[in-house]
C-alpha cells in the first residue's frame, strides 16, 4: 500500500507535530509527512519542520480579507502538493463548513479531553473545577460542529491532589504525543474507517484493563 501524503496544520511551536514527524520515519508507518501548513508566519514549529526536512508553508490568515479566501488559498496549496489527508496540531483557526466538508473523512484533531467532555479551549482548568479524577486527550475525525467528530482514540491519565493546569497539562501532552501517531496509523492502514457517521474498527483489543483513579 502506497504511504498516504499528509499535511500537519499548525499556528504554534507544533509539539504535536513533531510526534507525527517522528513516527513517520518508520519505514512501515503508512503516512508521509509531506507539507507542514502554518496561518501564522512566526510559528515555531515551521523552523522545527524545516529542520527534519519537510516541506513548509505559511498562509497568512491576516493576509486574506475573509475567512472563505484564507481557506480557498489553504486548499489550493494542499492540492498543489498532492494531499491526501490533514492533521490538526494545534492550528487556532475554527474552520468553515466547507473547509470541513470539503474534507470529510480526511481530517483529524487531537483534542486534550476526554470528549465529549470540555469541548473548546481551557480543558485542564474545566476538569479541576469540575473535580474529575481522570483526564485526558482525544483523537478525533473534523466535522463542522467543533469538537464534535467520530472518536478514533482517546488516552487517560488520572488527576491527582495538587494537581495545577500545568502539571495535569504536562501529563496529558504525554499521552497526546503517544496517541497521534497511533491514531494517525490506524486511519491510514485502515484499522479505523469512519462509517455512517462512526467510526468503525477492522480489530478488536484486549478490554480487560482499566486505569482505576485513586489507584
Amino acid at each position: 500500500m502506497p504511504r498516504r501524503r499528509v499535511a500537519i496544520l499548525i499556528s504554534g511551536r507544533g509539539s504535536n507535530m513533531a510526534s507525527l514527524i517522528e513516527a513517520a520515519r518508520s519505514p512501515d508507518f503508512p503516512a508521509e509527512i509531506a507539507l507542514v501548513l502554518s496561518n501564522r508566519p512566526d510559528a515555531a514549529g515551521l523552523e522545527r519542520a524545516k529542520e527534519a526536512g519537510i516541506a513548509t508553508l505559511c498562509i497568512d490568515h491576516k493576509a486574506h480579507p475573509t475567512r472563505e479566501d484564507f481557506e480557498k488559498a489553504m486548499d489550493d496549496a494542499l492540492k498543489e502538493h498532492d494531499i491526501a489527508f490533514i492533521c490538526l496540531a494545534g492550528f487556532m483557526r475554527v474552520l468553515t463548513d466547507w473547509f470541513v466538508e470539503r474534507w470529510a473523512g480526511r481530517m483529524i484533531n487531537i483534542h486534550p479531553s476526554l470528549l465529549p467532555l470540555f469541548r473548546g479551549t481551557h480543558t485542564h482548568r474545566r476538569a479541576l473545577e469540575e473535580g474529575v479524577l481522570v483526564h485526558g486527550c482525544t483523537v478525533h475525525f473534523v466535522v463542522p460542529e467543533l469538537d464534535a467528530g467520530p472518536i478514533i482514540a482517546q488516552a487517560t491519565v488520572p488527576v491527582v491532589p495538587g494537581d495545577t493546569e500545568d502539571t495535569l497539562a504536562a501529563r496529558v501532552i504525554v499521552q497526546e504525543h503517544m496517541l497521534y501517531p497511533q491514531a494517525l496509523r490506524m486511519v491510514c492502514d485502515g484499522t479505523a474507517r469512519l462509517e455512517n457517521g462512526k467510526v468503525a474498527f477492522s480489530r478488536g483489543w484486549d478490554a480487560g484493563g482499566a486505569l482505576r483513579s485513586p489507584g
